[in-house]
């Protein structure tokens, strides 16, 4: 009879799924540095192929591992910890370039590389589990909530890190756990355990300080992002280095040419900006801190610029300015000599840019009785603020260059969605205007999204006649559109057209513009915005959404891609462009995501399904047997169901804790510690190894997931009314009942077929990690396209049909 494990065993495996975890949040930090943001869905695929090839593994060799079980999870150990920084330093050689992955080929083989080579790691932590699942089978539901917490201590710790050192020099740091897990398990398992802790001792002082000392030790950013385009200038040079969880940030001084931020200014301005210095985010989305004296004579160029509009349309008395980040839009407000100035900005590290380590530079700006800052972000404080504006601002948010490349198009934002308008609109003064200023794309997309979305939201507070409430204007690089809460007058107009024509500015929409009136400075070959704009805000609207040849739906709270804009039935006549420039009309993130999941379903299938098949003799049974297809069914649903729930609340949660990096802390840390003491509690469910037990959890799972994304709305205007405080309880009280019992199925699947056949768990183990490695592209996709209400209700149709299949003990087969 096999023995219980000891306590020191379940603190090892603890130790592997913590460091496990971590390591693929610290690659998402790492990948959205050196690439973009849509890897992370990637890094969530290649950790869950790690662990279903682990499956494989275990599956030909678990005898021989049994019988040496300690040496084996030491050895597994050791090589988890030295794959971690090893496999990315090693992933930093390889010349990927995503940009180019559609039109040469090497790329996807450089993206095969990266996928199998950082999934490595991954196959070592997995293996420690895994191999304890089978060593100890009958205490399954302990070692998996030994997993599960674990992991959930790791999500934690790795933001805490984060905020203490800069992310490629916490990877010895993981490495440095694996390595006390070994000394866990050597205690247990090796008599003379003592020679064994100076040897691992040694090996990992010998590690750390190879790791650590190497000259390269630094992160090889795409050559395609903002920061290394800006060092190609002569005289540029990064001058310092913060990070945090939020994101690192660079500032940048130019010493022979001199850095001049003034995105769409106009051509006929006769004013330059002073002095600035530049401040990168993760690479990328330049912003800029400019010298400022008090002398506002000298901030003229910021009323050359189109977000600059409603300034000259009527006096403002108090204004908010959504993502103020650096301070160009106070300057703006300052030097139109606005009274009252609310600004709102997510990020501590900004602020302390320009209010503390550079306040002298930038004039004290954020210290101006003025201005009031606020950190926060900007939909949460807009739901908690009882004032109102006679201007909200929110201008320019995001990077041109990976705007116009696509490759946000899998960045969640909840600040241009319908509700968001709406919530905005809310906060006006009668007569007060909403200001939205983004970057011009062509053929037109986000502008004309943004204009849908506007409409929408105006219907939805009741307006009949949503073509009075809107004008838009356009320069050569950036759009602005104004929705004011009312209409807007003859004077406002004739203001309007003044501002225009003394700068060089289109007014594409305003009411009453007839077409001969546009299209007069930055010259497109057709009307194209006052065409869409006419189209959108009238009765053609639903048509011209539908034709058009990009996505240009509003977004939602159920869907909030803004930068969706891909359409697959455009795909053809794109890509018979290519050879003519036509890649810039390829949303390129979309199609990396697609590429990703028919690479995750090929590896998975050949690294693990088709292995599995040919293991059928060491199984005990005939391919295709009732047993050998419910385990498929079973456990494969559970890998899809499981991420899809996960992923979708990780979402959802955002809006209501601000950023996704702290969404997933308090999501997945909550989801696996809860789902951790569902798992240890499954274990009274799993002796009764009957079906009809594995459908109370799968029935709480229905019954809460339900509820909740039917109830999100209420439940996001409820608690983003609360506290910050309130807003984390309230977020993990709703997320730990549906936890617990998502921790249940699993163990109770792999407790049945430990008392059957426990030739299968491996088995098992391969076909749930097959299916995981799909699960997490896939959400991505269903999520994109069909919202998170579509996403769960898959989910739950997933967990209906795992209640069905479920391999019960009386199937057994011997």
């Amino acid at each position: 009879m096999t023995r219980r494990p000891a306590f020191p065993l379940f603190l090892a495996i603890a130790a592997t799924s913590s460091g496990s975890l971590a390591y693929e949040v610290l690659l998402m930090r790492l990948f959205s540095i050196v690439q973009w943001h849509h890897f992370a869905y990637l890094i969530i695929s290649l950790a869950l192929l790690g662990y279903g090839v682990s499956g494989v593994f275990l599956a030909f060799n678990r005898e021989r591992l049994i019988g040496i079980y300690g040496l084996a999870v030491t050895v597994n150990l050791l090589l988890f910890g030295i794959a971690a920084p090893g496999c990315f330093l090693m992933a930093q050689q390889i010349p990927f370039n995503p940009a180019e992955l559609l039109w040469v080929p090497v790329q996807l083989g450089y993206l095969s590389s990266l996928y199998l080579l950082l999934a490595l790691p991954f196959f070592f932590a997995a293996n420690v589990i895994g191999l304890s699942f089978f060593r100890y089978r009958r205490d399954v539901s302990s070692i998996y909530a030994a997993d599960l917490c674990g992991a959930g201590i790791g999500s934690l710790s790795i933001i805490a890190l984060l905020f203490v050192l800069f992310p490629e020099k916490i990877l010895p740091v993981i490495g440095g756990l694996s390595i006390v897990a070994s000394l866990l398990v050597q205690s247990l398992f090796f008599r003379r355990w003592r020679v064994g802790v100076r040897f691992t001792v040694g090996a990992a002082t010998m590690t750390a300080v190879f790791v650590l000392a190497l000259p390269d030790w630094t992160l090889n950013i795409s050559p395609y992002k903002g920061l290394n385009q800006q060092l190609r200038i002569p005289g540029t040079e990064v001058v310092e280095n913060y990070s945090s969880p939020l994101g690192l940030l660079s500032v940048i001084e130019s010493t022979q040419m001199p850095l001049r931020h003034a995105p769409g200014l106009s051509l006929n301005a006769d004013a330059e900006p002073p002095e600035q210095l530049g401040v990168f985010t993760d690479a990328d989305n330049l912003s800029a801190i400019t010298r400022y004296d008090g002398d506002s004579v000298n901030l003229a160029y910021l009323d050359q610029s189109t977000s600059a509009l409603p300034y000259h349309l009527q006096a403002q008395e108090k204004v908010l300015i959504l993502g103020a980040g650096t301070g160009g839009d106070v300057l703006q407000a300052l030097y139109h000599k606005i009274p009252a100035i609310d600004a709102v900005e997510l990020s501590p590290q900004t602020i302390a840019l320009v209010k503390d380590k550079h306040a002298d530079f930038a004039g004290h700006i954020y210290s101006d009785p003025r201005v009031q800052l606020h950190t926060a972000e900007a939909r949460g404080f807009v739901a908690t603020s009882r004032d109102r504006y006679d201007l909200i601002n929110l201008s320019l948010l995001d990077a041109f260059g990976a705007s116009s490349a696509g490759l946000y198009v899998l960045a969640e934002t909840y600040l241009y969605t319908e509700e968001a308008l709406k919530a905005y609109l809310e906060h006006l003064t009668l007569g007060g205007y909403l200001s939205m200023t983004r970057w011009i794309k062509m053929p037109p997309r986000d502008t004309l999204k943004l204009l849908a979305t506007a409409s929408a939201a105006l219907k939805m507070l009741g307006s009949e006649n949503p073509k009075q409430n809107i004008v838009l204007i356009r320069s050569w690089q950036t759009a602005t559109m104004l929705i004011k809460n009312g209409t807007f007058s003859e004077a406002e107009v004739v203001a309007l057209r003044r501002f225009c024509d003394e700068r060089g500015f289109d007014a594409d929409y305003y009411p009453g513009v007839a077409e001969t009136e546009v299209n007069r400075f930055n010259i497109l070959q057709e009307p194209y915005y006052y065409q869409a704009a006419t189209a959108l805000l009238g009765e053609e609207r639903e048509t011209f959404i539908a034709d058009y040849k990009f996505n240009i739906k509003p977004a939602t709270d159920d869907r909030p891609y803004f930068f969706h804009f891909f359409k697959w039935r455009t795909l053809p006549e794109i890509w018979s462009l290519l050879g003519q420039g036509g890649m810039s009309l390829l949303e390129s993130g979309y199609l990396l995501l697609i590429a990703g999941l028919v690479q995750a379903v090929a590896v998975s299938f050949l690294l693990i399904i088709v292995p599995l098949w040919f293991w059928k003799r060491k199984l005990g049974i005939e391919t295709g047997s009732a047993m050998h297809w419910r385990i498929f069914f079973y456990f494969s649903c559970l890998g899809l169901a499981f991420l899809f729930v996960e992923i979708a609340f990780i979402q959802k949660f955002i809006l209501i804790l601000h950023h996704p990096l702290y969404a997933i802390t308090v999501v997945v840390s909550t989801f696996l510690l809860s789902a951790g003491i569902g798992s240890r509690f499954s274990k009274k469910l799993s002796e009764k190894n009957n079906r009809i037990w594995i459908a109370m959890p799968i029935a709480a799972i229905v019954l809460l997931s339900a509820a909740y994304i039917l109830e999100f709305q209420f439940i996001t205007g409820f608690l983003l009314q609360r506290s910050e405080f309130s807003k984390v309880l309230g977020s993990i009280a709703l997320i730990v009942p549906l936890g617990f019992f998502m921790g249940m199925p699993f163990p109770m699947g792999m407790a049945s077929l430990g008392r059957s056949v426990p030739a299968l768990i491996p088995w098992a183990w391969g076909v749930n990690g097959c299916a995981s490695v799909i699960s997490a592209i896939l959400a991505a996709l269903i999520a994109t396209e069909f919202g998170f209400t579509v996403l769960v209700f898959s989910a739950l149709w997933l967990y209906a049909l795992a209640a069905l299949s479920f391999p019960a003990a009386e199937n057994r087969v011997r």
